[in-house]
C-alpha cells in the first residue's frame, strides 16, 4: 500500500539521498589541501542543503496513516523486476532527519581538527550520509541491499585513513564482520524474490504466506546481518575496536546512525516477513538483549579508555532496542525507536566530548585526566549533562526510551522488566565513575592545567546536541506521534499472522 497524501511535485526522498552524495563528489572534485577553507565551507553547504531537503518530509508527513508516504517508483533493472522504489512511514522518517542532522554536526566537528586530506574526509561523510538515507527510504529489497552494503565503503575509508595506530586492523574487522553477515541476507532476499513470483517489493514480501520452516530460515539469515550491525552480543567485538581507532566524526556517525541500520532492518524485514518465527524465537532475542544490557554494562565499568567505555555502553543501550522489538507491545516497540533516536544524540555527543579532550591531550585514558572542571567549566557542564543522559536521567532523552521499554517489558513479563531495569543502575555506575575520574577532584596531571575551555565552534555543536537531548527528554510527544500509527500497524500485522 502507498499513500499519495504526502506526495508532491518534488522528489524529496531522491533529493535527500543524492544532494549529499553530489555535494560529496563536488567536494572531491573542487577541494584541495592547500585551500582547506573552501573545502570546509563547500562541505558545510552540502550538509546543510542535505538537511534542508529532508524538512519537507516532516512538514508534509501525515501522522494518521501507516501507509508509505512520499513514494517514488521507477524501473531500474527490469529483467529482474528491480525498481528504484522509495517511501517512508512513521518508523523511518526520524532516521532520515537524524542522519542529515548528524552530518552537519560531523562536518563542523572536523572543521579545525582535520588538516590532512580534508576534501576526502568531508566527501566520505557526505556520501555516507546519502547512502544511509537510502537504507531508511528503500522499498525495494535489492535497492535496500545496495545501499546497506555501500555504507561500508565510506566508513571503511574513514577508519582506515584517519583512524588511530591500529586503524587498518579495526577497519578490516569492521568490514569483514558486517560483510560476511550480510551475504546470508542476500540469499534470503533471492529466496523471497522467488517466493513472491519475481518481485523485490518489500511490501509484497510482507504479505507472503510463508510456511513456518522458511520463516525460521529467513529470520536466521536476516539475523546474521542485522545482529552484527546493531551489534548484539556476541557479535559485538568489532565495535570497540572500530570506535577506538576511528576519528571523532567516524565514531559519531557509527554510533548515531550506522548501528541503527541493523535495528531498522528488524522492523522492516524480520518482524513483518517472518512474524511466526519472530514470535517463536523471541526468547532467543530477549536473552541476547538482556546479556547485552547487563553483561556488557559490567564490561563498560572496567574500561580505562573513554572511547571503549562509551562503545560498550552503546552495545548495552542497543540491547534495550532489540529487547523492545521482541516483546511485541506498543510501549516496547515505540520505546525502542525512541531509544534509537535518543542514542543518536547522546552517544554522538559523548564521542564529541571525548574528541574535545583528545584534541587537547592526545590521550583517551581516563587516568590521564582528573580535575578538568577546574580549567574547563563550560565543557564539564555539558559533559555531565550527556553522561547523565547516557545513564537515563529523567528529563533527558536517555530516560524516555529506556523507561518506556522497561514498562513494556514489565507488561510482557515482570522478571524480564526487572532484569532490564538493572541497566539504569549499571548506566549510572559506568557514566558517573568516568565523570568522577575525568572531571572532578584535584588536578593530578600538570598537562591538564594547560587545557583551554570550549571554543565557539565546539560550544555550538555541543550546545545544539544538548538542546536536542533536553527537548526530547522533556517533550517526546512529537517523536512518538509520528511513529504511533505505523507501530500499531506493524504489531497488528505480526499478531494477525500468528492467529
Amino acid at each position: 500500500m502507498a499513500s499519495d497524501m504526502a506526495s508532491s511535485s518534488l522528489p524529496w526522498l531522491t533529493l535527500s539521498i543524492f544532494v549529499p552524495i553530489v555535494a560529496g563528489l563536488l567536494v572531491l572534485l573542487l577541494g584541495r589541501d592547500d585551500r582547506p577553507g573552501l573545502t570546509r565551507w563547500l562541505s558545510l553547504a552540502g550538509a546543510v542543503l542535505g538537511f534542508l531537503v529532508t524538512l519537507p518530509l516532516y512538514a508534509g508527513f501525515n501522522n494518521n496513516t501507516s501507509d508509505m508516504q512520499f513514494v517514488e517508483k521507477s524501473p531500474w533493472i527490469e529483467t529482474f523486476a528491480v525498481n528504484y522504489h522509495l517511501g517512508i512511514d512513521g518508523i523511518s522518517l526520524w532516521f532520515v532527519l537524524l542522519t542529515a542532522f548528524i552530518t552537519i554536526i560531523v562536518v563542523v566537528a572536523g572543521w579545525e581538527v582535520i588538516t590532512r586530506k580534508v576534501a576526502q574526509y568531508m566527501a566520505a561523510f557526505l556520501i555516507l550520509s546519502g547512502l544511509m538515507v537510502g537504507v531508511f527510504a528503500a522499498l525495494d529489497g535489492l535497492l535496500f541491499y545496495v545501499f546497506f552494503e555501500a555504507t561500508l565503503i565510506p566508513m571503511y575509508i574513514i577508519i582506515g585513513a584517519w583512524g588511530g595506530p591500529n586503524r587498518v586492523y579495526a577497519a578490516f574487522k569492521f568490514f569483514l564482520y558486517t560483510l560476511l553477515g550480510s551475504l546470508l541476507t542476500l540469499v534470503a532476499f533471492i529466496y523471497l524474490w522467488h517466493a513472491s513470483g519475481g518481485s523485490f517489493d518489500i511490501q509484497t514480501w510482507h504479505q507472503l504466506p510463508l510456511a513456518y520452516t522458511p520463516q525460521v530460515l529467513i529470520f536466521l539469515a536476516l539475523l546474521a546481518a542485522f545482529a552484527v550491525k546493531v551489534p548484539m552480543w556476541p557479535v559485538h567485538t568489532w565495535l570497540p575496536d572500530a570506535h577506538v581507532e576511528a576519528p571523532t566524526g567516524g565514531s559519531v556517525v557509527l554510533a548515531a546512525i550506522m548501528l541503527k541500520l541493523g535495528a531498522y532492518g528488524f522492523l522492516r524485514f524480520s518482524l513483518p516477513i517472518a512474524p511466526d518465527a519472530s514470535q517463536d524465537l523471541a526468547w532467543l532475542m530477549i536473552s541476547l538483549s538482556l546479556i547485552a544490557v547487563i553483561y556488557i554494562g559490567l564490561v563498560a565499568i572496567v574500561q580505562d579508555d573513554m572511547k571503549k567505555l562509551v562503545a560498550y555502553s552503546s552495545v548495552a543501550h542497543m540491547g534495550f532496542v532489540t529487547l523492545g522489538f521482541f516483546i511485541f507491545n506498543t510501549a516496547g516497540v515505540e520505546g525502542a525507536i525512541v531509544q534509537m533516536i535518543s542514542h543518536g544524540f547522546v552517544s554522538g555527543a559523548m564521542f564529541l566530548c571525548i574528541g574535545v579532550l583528545y584534541d587537547r591531550m592526545h590521550t583517551r585514558r581516563i587516568d590521564a585526566y582528573g580535575g578538568v572542571v577546574n580549567v574547563m567549566p563550560r565543557f564539564v557542564t555539558l559533559f555531565v549533562l550527556f553522561s547523565m543522559a547516557n545513564a537515563g536521567l529523567p528529563a533527558t532523552s536517555g530516560f524516555v526510551g529506556e523507561f518506556t521499554v522497561i514498562m513494556g517489558a514489565v507488561e510482557y513479563n515482570f522478571w524480564i522488566g526487572l532484569l532490564a531495569a538493572t541497566a539504569l543502575i549499571l548506566g549510572a555506575a559506568y557514566s558517573l565513575w568516568m565523570v568522577k575520574r575525568v572531571a572532578f577532584g584535584d588536578i593530578t596531571n600538570e598537562e591538564v592545567r594547560g587545557m583551554s575551555d570550549l571554543n565557539a565552534r565546539e560550544f555550538l555543536i555541543l550546545g545544539v546536541m544538548a538542546v536536542a537531548v533536553l527537548y526530547m527528554g522533556i517533550y517526546p510527544k512529537p517523536f512518538t506521534d509520528v511513529m504511533h500509527v505505523s507501530v500499531e500497524a506493524l504489531l497488528q500485522h505480526v499478531s494477525v499472522s500468528k492467529l
